[in-house]
């Protein structure tokens, strides 16, 4: 069976989350789903991906789903691209993995 835990990897800094982006989508939604082929939590925002506006509105969608400061939350590639590792501090890969598990439909 598929776990949501696979698209996390644990770190020194936190915790490197796959993420699956689908932009000028109708609604924000952070956790939409869980693609068990990329091994990537999905990501709708509404914003168009131009000049870097997609990525502030991933950044505050997280932050606000789960409940740490933006500051917390960086892109570490795919900053152009529909798949990006984010880095999360201020949640434990046991927390995120929970966090996932919990709202991802598998």
């Amino acid at each position: 069976m598929a776990d949501p835990a696979d698209a996390l990897t644990s770190t020194r800094e936190g915790t490197v989350l796959l993420l699956d982006v689908n932009s000028k989508a109708k609604a924000d939604r952070f956790p939409a789903g869980y693609n068990e082929w990329r091994h990537a939590i999905g990501c709708s925002i509404t914003t168009p991906p131009v000049e870097g506006k997609a990525n502030r509105a991933i950044v505050a969608l997280l932050s606000r789903t789960l409940t740490i400061p933006q500051s917390g939350i960086s892109i570490l590639s795919g900053a152009t691209s529909s798949q990006k590792r984010v880095l999360i501090q201020g949640m434990t890969f046991e927390q995120l993995a929970g966090f996932l598990r919990e709202r991802c439909p598998r």
